[in-house]
């Protein structure tokens, strides 16, 4: 039979097979996706009872949008699911002439394992990362796991502390932008708590191309946020440990975690801190947090950040006091530099003073760090 010449409850079955077709073009499909498309293409609630001790029911409304809601309606057509589980449509009036052809390739698609995407290769495992960055471990089990993970024992390494936002948990945020941020390098990525912990090691092992890392990073943000300005609080930020040798993997990892309180998610510019850069700097993450947030510069700053604009204020504060200038603050916070100037003149008149005085600067760049300081210091 050619297709053109086919009725049209013969044509609605090749289009019903070919929808499950498509659906398992990749192997399998989890329960979710299948109710979901199945219930949008049946025009009625579909349902899936999983067999096992760890069984669940999935059901979806008869547009395929969103979860059904109450009990389960009139059941119009069921099929069984190896080894306990079933299948089933929802229609009133009873089965439609279709139902046992689409009850037939859900319960086929029901019984086919999901496909489960392979990690990328930067992922570790964990338990090896821990054992690596821990100062309590035996030396031989550091250098067992470090070849475990595929690092080279006699090569210094980077550690560097990754917080997720708005984009995901920190591992996602750490596996998108350090799989391409950092070429020529051998990283692995473990989640660590509320932390992503990254291991990189150059291929050539050398303190000069080690010292290249924040950069990588930081020009792999600036080109992940081109053409939007992000919103404060929102998106990843990195600490970047010390150059060490690999047995000394948990001082660079300190140094990372102190760095990341340093760090953030404004914009590329302060997205990525290298502790190195920090210098004396560092030594403010000594200063215990209420005597960080009594300070007057830190109370202001937590008052602009409550009010309406605020927090573009506290940005646009941010932008000027790392690049100097006016022009360049508007540039790298995608904005006119009129709209950068009003906003910087709210930051004056909360924290006192003139923004173009070096001296004045120059506290406000330090209650910034405090104020970032005393809020990241569960971190």
């Amino acid at each position: 039979m050619r297709l053109s010449s086919l009725d049209a409850d013969a044509a609605a079955a090749v289009r019903v097979i070919a929808h499950f077709q498509a659906l398992l073009g990749g192997g399998g499909v989890a329960p979710e996706v299948l109710v979901r498309s199945t219930a949008a293409l049946a025009g009625c609630p579909a349902g899936l009872a999983a067999g096992g001790a760890d069984g669940g029911v999935v059901r979806f409304g008869p547009d395929g949008s969103r979860p059904a809601s109450g009990s389960s309606g009139a059941v119009s057509g069921r099929r069984p699911v190896a080894p306990a589980g079933s299948v089933w449509l929802e229609r009133d009036g009873g089965p439609g002439p279709l139902d046992d052809l689409v009850l037939e390739w859900m319960a086929l698609a029901a019984g086919m394992s999901p496909p489960r995407p392979a990690p990328p290769p930067h992922v570790a495992d964990p338990a090896l990362v821990e054992t690596v960055l821990s100062a309590r471990e035996a030396v031989e089990d550091r250098m067992r796991a470090l070849r475990l993970l595929g690092l080279g024992p006699g090569r210094p390494l980077r550690v560097v502390a990754a917080a997720g936002g708005g984009e995901g948990d920190a591992g996602v945020a750490a596996v998108a932008l350090l799989a391409r941020g950092v070429p020529g390098a051998t990283v692995r990525i473990a989640a660590m708590d509320t932390l992503a912990a990254v291991l990189v090691q150059t291929a050539e092992g050398g303190a000069g191309a080690a010292g290249e890392l924040a950069r990588d990073l930081s020009l792999a943000a600036a080109e992940r946020v081109r053409g939007r300005a992000p919103a404060r609080g929102h998106g990843a930020r990195f600490g970047v440990g010390g150059g060490v040798t690999p047995v000394r993997a948990h001082a660079s990892w300190a140094q990372a975690r102190t760095a990341l309180r340093f760090a953030g998610a404004g914009g590329p510019g302060e997205t990525v801190v290298d502790h190195d850069a920090l210098g004396p700097l560092a030594l403010l993450a000594d200063v215990p947090a209420e005597r960080l947030r009594a300070d007057p510069g830190v109370r202001a700053l937590t008052a602009l950040a409550a009010r309406d604009g605020g927090e573009p204020a506290i940005a646009a504060l941010e932008a000027f006091c790392r690049t100097g200038s006016l022009r360049r603050a508007a540039a790298e916070l995608h904005l006119h530099h009129s709209s950068v100037a009003a906003r910087l003149a709210r930051a004056e008149a909360a924290l006192g003073g003139r923004l173009r005085e070096p001296d004045d600067r120059l506290r406000a760049r330090l209650a910034l760090y405090a104020w970032r300081l005393a809020a990241t210091a569960d971190e």
